[in-house]
């Protein structure tokens, strides 16, 4: 019984994938699955370090870490280390919006600051912004921890 719970529980994610345009697969939906389940951006190692224990090959995470950003469900970031970390998007912007992120200096810890906003305003004297969108915000500093 415990078996058919979980599925049942799995099912919005597998209809948030096919509503994306995809087939829902069980790597499409372990990722999905672990980074609702983690709420920070994660690298491809370590989602595949997460999901060594489904069975799935670092290829077949890649594969789907990208199909699943080409449609709108994951955001590819960088935040500064070259090392691309993903996060849900698209459909789940309820749940998981916009934000930036902070990453401490020192231990190299990410958090999203979900509860944060951030507005540019041109500096006094200014003619105008030449901002007109901005994708990605990126604080650093030290966190709590070793501050």
């Amino acid at each position: 019984m415990p078996r058919l719970k979980a599925r049942a529980s799995l099912e919005p994610l597998r209809e948030v994938i096919r509503d994306a345009g995809l087939r829902s697969t069980g790597p499409r939906v372990a990722v999905l699955e672990h980074l609702q389940a983690t709420k920070v951006p994660l690298s491809h190692g370590e989602l595949v370090e997460a999901l060594v224990g489904h069975g799935y090959d670092a290829a077949t995470i890649y594969r789907n870490l990208i199909d699943l950003t080409r449609a709108g469900l994951l955001s590819r970031i960088n935040l500064g280390d070259n090392v691309w970390r993903f996060e849900l998007r698209g459909p789940n912007q309820a749940l998981h919006p916009e934000h930036p992120h902070f990453v401490c200096t020192q231990c190299g810890e990410v958090t999203c600051l979900s509860q944060v906003r951030v507005k540019l305003t041109p500096a006094p004297g200014s003619t105008k912004s030449v901002v007109s969108s901005i994708s990605e915000i990126l604080i650093k500093g030290q966190c709590t921890q070793c501050g």
